[in-house]
């Protein structure tokens, strides 16, 4: 009898799930299993809202999976170890998953395919997390796309019904193993605070969200953006489902799914933009190393009101709104000469919908280095931006309660000085 194994990882759903769908229609016996990855988890803070959720979600799969006489098998450790591990304790011939484009997953899952392939098991993935993936939208010379327009069109050109078809991995659930069920670990077994459960954005948005977003989605004040990014991020919702959704709706929203497809594929093709800049000749600028400036810009006490705001909204709540992380990205790269993966790393941080791709892809673009940048000599003035998205007032009331009074600081730096000292610094640096 085949046994399979399915290692759940970026995908926390049984519903339309490309890899469990693989594993149950082609084996007999199929364990999901689940790794609390030991050596990602060491490096976060112990009250980590990002492992609440997922640890949230994992009982809740855990529950779905017992609804069918299974249970998801759930260890702490390094996956590395753990996956092999399972493999001979279930005795399984096949490990399934949905394939990661990240560096460092990339080569944890290359590692595990040439370790398992000394035992004869096949180490199998599939495409769940994006709509196209590697190479199948690509130039006609078969070199990737590096802006997104082009890219765009390309994506729109090859999508039918085909890739927003939901695979029915139910109508093979009674390929799961029937399983005692098994305690969940944890979150102090793993070095975590133990926290109340909470409620984070939910999974459903409504359709008018979707529907109006192309009015709503640049202003930080309502809620016009379907908050979404965090379900997507961790798979408990399908990439499929919500595109097909878009692509009926708005056009503008889809837009943005084709964007999050895009910055997979550039991580993909150029993994050293992780920490270098796409364009190499960026690497060149001198940053300047302002500690003072950056923990003001952390804390949101720059003086430049919608910036404040913004980094208070993501420090209280994990979240920020899109058209404030362009706002507070330039300010911090153009305005107060910070490098760009300063600013990175800190959102990397505090970001519940942190994804390396599309962190990367949003810094380079807001510091003028990336593969489709802003220009360098672009410069955001927050004062117009503020003008612009919240006249009045109402978003920067909420997170900046001291706003207009003598107990707001006054601006950390003069915006025509900062924009006449980056165009010089970037000039400089480009024409070396």
């Amino acid at each position: 009898m085949s046994t399979a194994l399915f290692w759940h990882r970026r995908d926390l759903r049984i519903e339309d799930n490309a890899g469990l769908y693989k594993a149950l229609k082609n084996n007999e016996l199929v364990i999901p299993v689940f790794v609390f990855d030991q050596t990602i988890l060491e490096h976060l803070p112990q009250n980590d809202q990002r492992v609440l959720f997922i640890h949230q979600e994992i009982a809740s799969l855990k529950k779905e999976y017992q609804q069918y006489g299974s249970d998801l098998h759930v260890v702490y450790g390094d996956a590395k170890i753990e996956i092999p591990k399972l493999v001979q304790q279930h005795k399984a011939s096949r490990v399934y998953t949905n394939r990661d484009y990240e560096p460092r997953a990339i080569s944890r899952d290359q590692f595990l395919f040439d370790e398992l392939q000394k035992s004869h098991i096949e180490f199998i993935g599939a495409k769940d997390q994006v709509i196209f993936e590697k190479n199948e939208v690509v130039k006609d010379d078969g070199k990737p796309y590096t802006i997104y327009t082009p890219f765009s069109r390309k994506w729109k050109a090859k999508i039918s019904p085909y890739q927003f078809k939901a695979y029915p991995t139910t109508k093979y659930a009674a390929h799961l193993a029937k399983l005692p069920t098994q305690q969940l670990i944890s979150l102090k077994e793993m070095g975590f605070e133990n926290q109340n459960a909470q409620d984070f954005p939910p999974s459903l948005t409504p359709q008018k969200i979707i529907a109006n977003y192309h009015l709503n989605r640049d202003i930080p004040s309502v809620l016009g953006t379907s908050r979404l990014s965090l379900h997507l991020r961790f798979g408990t919702i399908s990439i499929r489902q919500l595109a097909l959704s878009a692509q009926q709706l708005n056009e503008k929203f889809l837009n943005e799914l084709i964007w999050r497809d895009f910055y997979q594929m550039i991580l993909f093709h150029f993994p050293q933009t992780v920490d270098h800049a796409f364009k190499p000749q960026y690497d060149r600028i001198v940053w300047e190393t302002n500690e003072a400036h950056f923990k003001a810009w952390c804390e949101g006490k720059t003086g430049y009101p919608l910036v404040d705001a913004g980094m208070r909204e993501l420090n209280a709540t994990g979240f920020m709104h899109n058209r404030v992380r362009m706002v507070v990205a330039s300010f911090l790269t153009k305005h107060l000469l910070i490098d760009w993966r300063w600013g990175e790393r800190y959102f990397a941080e505090k970001l519940l919908d942190f994804e390396l791709a599309s962190n990367i892809g949003g810094w380079q673009w807001a510091a003028g280095c990336g593969c489709d940048a802003a220009p360098y000599f672009r410069v955001f003035n927050p004062e117009a931006q503020q003008k612009k998205f919240d006249p009045q007032y109402k978003y920067i009331k909420k997170w900046v309660p001291e706003f207009g009074t003598p107990a707001y600081p006054v601006p950390i730096i003069e915006h025509k000085f900062a924009r006449e000292r980056v165009l010089n610094r970037f000039k400089t640096a480009l024409q070396a």
